[in-house]
């Protein structure tokens, strides 16, 4: 992970420093609040949203991704739209359509259904997949297991979901040997795609998927990889098709999304930036859902909305010093 060339002054970081507590509809990751630090630089308001369990070393990636997002130049815009898909967190079967009614008569195109859930079984996955495919029957559809399976758990479960002809299954097994394994495993059987997301963002190593012959698809993602330049080097490096997706960003952080989207070479698949629908309410007015997002679209905050979501002043105590601590790493690689 490389920091800026030049690193802007701490006290310049800290000045616009807002830290806000985004309440959710719907539980994600585990998380009902989304908590999120937003800072504003020369370019416009950019984002700082680690989750609070990472230490200080991976979240100086998110530190510098968001530098790069609100102080240098931006990529070249390749598109004007970006393709976005649905997300389907890990709910009963029964609270899928009512979910997916959210695009209107516009149903999605695409939509990626959570599975794996802890305490939940593959049933419960399998009855999800079905009120998908009952709710939007057009639709492609992928699956996210978060890396939860064992390689036999993992086996069992694609040749379960083989009659929804999954567009891929994203980071079913957490390491990339196991990685390796499914996929040579389904390019024999039933050549389901593998995707990466773990083994991508939260490696010190992201090429070591393509280097081994792990994973079909990447899925990157700006804010942990180190912002949009390098995601983009990755990409190109590791000579695979990719998804953008958000790290459950706020309006800010999709649009450094969209950034990376609109500058990739190629963009064969949906993206997974239309998450902002599992907010109560947004840092900006948020438009419709829609399958498509529109790129550039770097969010125009609301001054009412920072003020309504603001977190305690011990939260805004506690990002300070993270802050701090991540600013010092990057200003060691510097």
């Amino acid at each position: 992970m490389s920091a800026p060339a030049q690193l802007p002054p701490l006290n310049e970081l800290l000045a616009s420093l807002r830290v806000l507590s985004l309440p959710m509809r719907v539980r994600f990751r585990g998380v009902t609040v989304r908590e999120i630090a937003l800072l504003e630089g020369p370019r416009g308001w950019t984002e700082f949203s680690p989750f609070l369990e990472y230490d200080d070393a991976e979240a100086s990636a998110w530190l510098d991704a968001a530098i790069e997002f609100g102080w240098d130049e931006t990529a070249t815009t390749r598109r004007t739209q970006v393709p976005v898909n649905a997300t389907v967190p890990a709910i009963a079967a029964a609270d899928v359509a009512p979910l997916l009614s959210s695009f209107g008569s516009e149903r999605p195109h695409t939509v990626k259904v959570k599975v794996a859930e802890r305490g939940q079984s593959l049933k419960d996955d399998l009855d999800r997949l079905t009120a998908v495919a009952d709710s939007a029957p057009e639709a492609r559809i992928r699956v996210d297991a978060n890396g939860a399976w064992s390689v036999e758990e993992a086996k069992r479960a694609i040749d379960a979901f083989a009659p929804f002809e999954l567009e891929y299954c994203e980071q079913p097994v957490a390491s990339v040997p196991e990685l390796a394994i499914i996929r040579q495993w389904s390019q024999r059987s039933g050549g389901t795609l593998i995707a990466a997301d773990e083994s991508v963002r939260r490696s010190d190593d992201p090429l070591k998927v393509a280097r081994e012959g792990a994973a079909d698809v990447l899925i990157v993602k700006a804010q942990p990889l180190g912002g949009v330049a390098r995601a983009l080097r990755v990409v190109e490096e590791a000579g695979l098709p990719a998804v953008v997706s958000s790290a459950l960003d706020s309006a800010v952080g999709i649009g450094m999304g969209l950034a990376l989207a609109a500058a990739l070479p190629e963009l064969p698949y949906a993206c997974g930036l239309g998450t902002g629908g599992f907010f109560v309410e947004d840092v900006t007015q948020r438009s419709a859902v829609s399958r498509w997002l529109v790129s550039p679209a770097r969010a125009v905050v609301d001054a009412n909305a920072l003020d309504r979501l603001s977190a305690s002043k011990d939260r805004l105590a506690w990002w300070r010093a993270r802050i701090e601590r991540c600013y010092a790493l990057l200003a060691v690689r510097a």
